[in-house]
């Protein structure tokens, strides 16, 4: 048996990126957790599962409440160890889209996708 528990699309803006001028102002970062758990998950017991909550506030940590990160590998990286610490968790997908990423010319979605698996 396996469960999923995920959170998609979740626009927020912070002031990260490579280059010096993107920690000027804010720019969106749209950005979807999904979670395997490794156990089962009982009825009416929060705490069996991963709360939809603690994945926003794993992002809001990382996004919102640090110095500017310069690779999305990283910022990747710092969100799932805010969930991973969890026995619960077996393992963990991140994907950050960065619409508004500095291209040579206007096409396609940036992204970058990272997988830790305990």
């Amino acid at each position: 048996m396996s469960i999923t528990v995920g959170l998609d699309n979740y626009l927020v803006h912070g002031v990260h990126g490579f280059y010096d001028e993107e920690h000027l102002k804010p720019q969106p970062f749209n950005i979807s957790i999904r979670v395997d758990l490794s156990s089962t998950v009982e009825d009416g017991k929060i705490g069996t599962t991963i709360d939809y909550a603690h994945l926003q506030q794993a992002i809001d940590a990382v996004v919102l409440n640090s110095e500017p990160i310069r690779l999305l590998e990283s910022m990747a990286q710092r969100i799932s160890g805010q969930i991973q610490s969890s026995e619960l968790v077996e393992k963990v997908v991140v994907r950050i889209e960065k619409p508004e990423a500095p291209l040579p010319h206007p096409g396609g979605l940036p992204y970058i996708e990272y997988t830790w698996n305990r």
